[in-house]
């Protein structure tokens, strides 16, 4: 009783403190003001504007909806708590609300910890097998598995932009576009770039030895077109290839599949999904221009760590998450510390990365 009772009492200062945070009086005033430009006669005269104008609306009006429901859903919950006479059922509707209430602010809370332009917005998320042949493939394929699993459980909307098989198990390569606007899909999954290590005993291997494998994890945002981004042609090796993985009607028909390789920085982008080559080459150049911006922003930030005299861990190709399966069980993030054992393994692995992305976010926001 206590105890629910304390945590009543903490989600209300933690609501109190998002409400302020998300300045809920000015949301409902910038949410009259675009109603009222909406509704001028004019308004569709610029349908690329318009729909900037009805997508901010959308946001704010769900913004101010969910705060509104979690505050009545809270007042709700401490009413019937206080009408508590002894009768288990009602505690225990009331703890299971109160938990649902829990999880959501905590979701809302991590919005406090992304800055950025494109934190906000859908992620471009990259997963490549490193060396060691069907050992890093098939990890490479967990790896997406999990990541697959971790936008489902979150409802954020995953897209293939291109996945090439493994030759035994597993994936070479794939490429995804994860999360819409306002779901945080980039502010998320940034916390997953990097080089993941796996150690376990090889399925692959007929004499059972322990083998060690790795995969990379690149993220970039979605940005606006409007976004300058210099790529020189000259700069750009693009091959032609028939596409191996899940894909569109030409998968396995036509070489309309393309990889572009950005030779000054390394990078490889490609795409198969589309129905053209044409189309797959201009997809690619997103990816592309999404991963030089990312690439360029990560440079800024090690800069601006040096100057400060501090020690930076932004690369995306350092090492950051160690998962161990052999002879423990055991997932430790070398960045923050965070850890999961025994029976948790598996349900990281299987999508369960909340506590690793946000003790990341806290760690690099200085939380």
């Amino acid at each position: 009783m206590a105890e629910l009772a304390e945590r009543i009492s903490e989600l209300d200062r933690r609501l109190g403190e998002l409400e302020t945070f998300f300045d809920l009086e000015g949301l409902r005033e910038r949410a009259a003001e675009l109603s009222e430009e909406m509704s001028d006669p004019g308004f569709w005269d610029d349908p690329e504007e318009a729909r900037e104008v009805s997508s901010r609306f959308s946001r704010i009006e769900e913004r101010i909806a969910l705060l509104e429901s979690l505050r009545g859903r809270l007042d709700d919950s401490e009413e019937l708590f206080g009408l508590y006479d002894g009768d288990p059922e009602m505690l225990g509707e009331v703890e299971r609300e109160v938990g649902q209430i829990e999880a959501t602010v905590e979701q809302q809370e991590a919005a406090r910890m992304f800055n950025g332009p494109y934190d906000e917005g859908p992620a471009i998320l990259t997963i490549n097998s490193g060396a060691g042949g069907v050992d890093s493939q098939d990890w490479a394929g967990m790896l997406a598995r999990m990541y697959r699993r971790w936008a489902e459980t979150r409802g954020l909307k995953l897209s293939v932009i291109e996945h090439t098989d493994g030759e035994e198990a597993g994936l070479k390569s794939a490429t995804y576009t994860v999360g819409s606007d306002g779901d945080y899909g980039f502010g998320l999954l940034a916390a997953e770039r990097g080089v993941h290590r796996l150690v376990r005993i090889s399925p692959f291997d007929a004499g059972g030895r322990r083998h060690t494998s790795f995969a990379s994890v690149a993220v970039a945002p979605v940005i606006d077109d409007a976004v300058e981004v210099e790529v020189d042609e000259k700069d750009l090796k693009v091959d032609t290839y028939r596409a191996s993985g899940a894909g569109g009607q030409h998968v396995n028909k036509t070489d309309s599949a393309v990889r572009i390789t950005h030779q000054p920085s390394g990078i490889v982008v490609q795409c198969q999904n589309e129905r053209s080559q044409h189309q797959n080459r201009e997809v690619a150049m997103r990816i592309l221009r999404a991963r030089l911006y990312e690439l360029e922003q990560e440079k800024l930030d090690r800069e601006m760590a040096a100057q400060a005299g501090e020690k930076s861990d932004i690369g995306w190709g350092s090492q950051i998450r160690s998962y161990t399966l052999h002879p423990d069980r055991r997932i430790k993030d070398l960045r923050t510390g965070e850890q999961a054992s025994g029976a948790d393994v598996d349900k990281v692995l299987d999508g369960d990365l909340d506590s690793f992305i946000y003790a990341y976010l806290k760690t690099r926001d200085g939380g």
